[in-house]
């Protein structure tokens, strides 16, 4: 009978991870998921000084809101007599001693500490990632495992906790590559066996070094303050050193479980985009129904700019819901409630005239005013328009003035779209002022 996989995220509740860290639970969330199997959270507490309850709280709420649901969730702190059991153990069968040393502090005390017998042997195990992996363990010595008993250190509790918990696959970062020979001797210690290695490429940054809290990295709340979607995070961060091996990128969460596979992982180290991801956003906006991008974009709006007709044209130019606020607080949106002001010059397209730009908005004020108000539609404005047009040098002799009349700025939709919202009055009126 196959063994069920059991995998794991382990994190240290003593900052907010970045997101670099959280593509760690979502490799072993998706693995397991992948083979049915389980997901365990456990929180790393060891470090009573720098844990706090507020970190555990985020890292818990940041997994919820990723959809990254686990099966099992404990604290590292609640298995101190299981790590005790285990230490009391090695120092039977030799394979651990306690060692009086010099406190490090300067204090010249002497302090008790448990030390691992080192073998000095090759260790050697095959990663999901790396391929086969040997090291030797003379370098190493004979290496500190707890401060006493009741005091364990990371190798010792994370070999401890794995096995008690029925890991099977351990999915970390590569920086862990380092630390897996230490483990490897504990595990043959105390009985246990052996877990499936995958060491995951390192993240970078644009700049190529290792992306960390202090080099920009940013914890998931902060992409959740400023309106990616989840979906969206966790498509674009599975996406961080890994790809399915075809042209698809956008990817519900159902389906990246179901592709997931680490042959695709690259062994390189990964770069982190945040265009890329704001590009992610972007695609997943696009997946909402008419009514959930409606009801979410009115959120950042004010009341004056509840307007059903103005959501494509906001749609069109956002990543994420934060920029609708933004384009708030710019005034980008004003010219749907209220008439633009602008200087007159800025009316003239290139090298046109005041003149013709007069005489253009003339002509097409005059075909506008055939259609009806029912009618006054994008695609009628646009082939009316269109066919003043083509009688010009360039499109832009009218184009430029109708767009700037309607919305007194530099960048905004095109003027058809804007036509439509603003409706025939407001249009005509508005190239009236103009003309």
């Amino acid at each position: 009978m196959k063994e069920k996989v059991i995998t794991r995220f382990a994190p240290s509740p003593t900052g907010y991870l970045h997101l670099g860290a959280y593509r760690t639970a979502i490799f072993s969330y998706l693995y397991a998921k992948k083979h049915n199997g389980a997901f365990v959270l456990r929180i790393e507490n060891t470090d009573r000084v720098r844990s706090t309850k507020e970190y555990e709280e985020n890292i818990i709420e940041s997994l919820k809101w990723l959809g990254l649901s686990y099966d099992r969730f404990y604290r590292q702190s609640e298995h101190v007599e299981t790590h005790k059991k285990y230490l009391e153990k090695m120092i039977k069968e030799g394979n651990a001693y306690l060692s009086q040393e010099e406190a490090k502090d300067g204090s010249k005390k002497m302090k008790e500490i448990i030390r691992f017998k080192n073998p000095n042997i090759d260790i050697s195990f095959e990663d999901e990632i790396k391929g086969k992996v040997v090291m030797n363990t003379k370098d190493l010595g004979n290496f500190v495992i707890a401060k006493n008993l009741n005091e364990p250190l990371f190798h010792l509790a994370v070999v401890v906790d794995d096995f008690e918990a029925g890991i099977t696959h351990v999915i970390r970062g590569e920086d862990h590559t380092s630390n897996t020979p230490r483990q490897i001797l504990i595990q043959r210690a105390i009985g246990a066996p052996t877990p499936v290695y995958a060491h995951l490429p390192l993240v970078l940054g644009p700049d190529k070094l290792k992306l960390s809290k202090r080099r920009g990295a940013q914890p998931i709340n902060y992409y959740k303050e400023m309106g990616f979607l989840p979906d969206a995070i966790l498509n674009g961060v599975a996406f961080i050193g890994w790809n399915p091996g075809t042209d698809q990128e956008i990817f519900t969460h159902d389906e990246l479980v179901k592709a997931f596979d680490f042959s695709k992982v690259q062994k390189s180290p990964a770069i982190f985009n945040e265009e890329k991801l704001e590009w992610f956003n972007k695609e997943h906006i696009k997946k909402l129904s008419v009514e959930e991008l409606k009801n979410k974009i009115f959120e950042y709006l004010p009341n004056n700019l509840k307007i059903e007709r103005i959501i494509p044209i906001i749609a069109e130019r956002i990543s994420k819901w934060n920029d609708v606020k933004d384009m708030v607080t710019r005034g980008e949106l004003d010219f749907f409630y209220k008439e633009p002001k602008y200087e007159k010059e800025k009316l003239i397209y290139k090298n046109s005239s005041l003149e013709k730009t007069a005489s253009n908005l003339k002509e097409s004020v005059m075909a506008l005013e055939k259609l009806s108000e029912k009618d006054f539609t994008k695609e009628n404005v646009k082939n009316i328009l269109m066919k003043i047009t083509d009688r010009l040098e360039s499109r832009g002799e009218l184009l430029h003035p109708v767009r700037y009349a309607l919305s007194g700025l530099d960048k905004s939709p095109d003027p058809f779209v804007i036509a439509e919202v603003l409706g025939k009055n407001e249009t005509l009126s508005r190239l009236q002022k103009a003309i």
